[in-house]
């Protein structure tokens, strides 16, 4: 849950001053613990990327652009090292990992120019 807030952040899917749910709202709506999304929040508060204002709320944080840039590669770099991970244990060997690669990234590619 907190990557995937980063995420809506880095990307601007969320802007700066948006309202974010209470965390016992968040917690009902997502079946976890209120102790889980108090610590996700308190995490997201210590890193920059939210704020909380006492008796109005949390808020999504002005992010600065460079932090988001850093985030979304560090991001990225994760994603596409368990990727390869992944194609490792199911013992493929790294030309077919990449051949899979640029197979997927050609069909998305083709998908964008289509829908856009």
């Amino acid at each position: 849950m907190e990557q995937q807030l980063i995420s809506f952040i880095v990307s601007g899917q969320l802007k700066p001053g948006t309202p974010l749910p209470s965390i016992r709202s968040l917690a009902s709506d997502l079946a976890c613990s209120v102790i889980t999304v108090n610590r996700a929040y308190q995490n997201l508060e210590q890193r920059k990327f939210i704020q909380t204002v006492q008796g109005k709320g949390t808020f999504v944080a002005d992010v600065q652009e460079g932090e988001k840039k850093q985030v979304a590669d560090a991001s990225l770099h994760q994603a596409f090292r368990a990727a390869i991970e992944m194609s490792f244990r199911l013992q493929n060997d790294p030309e077919q990992t990449r051949q899979t690669f640029e197979q997927i990234l050609a069909e998305m590619l083709q998908e964008r120019r289509r829908d856009g």
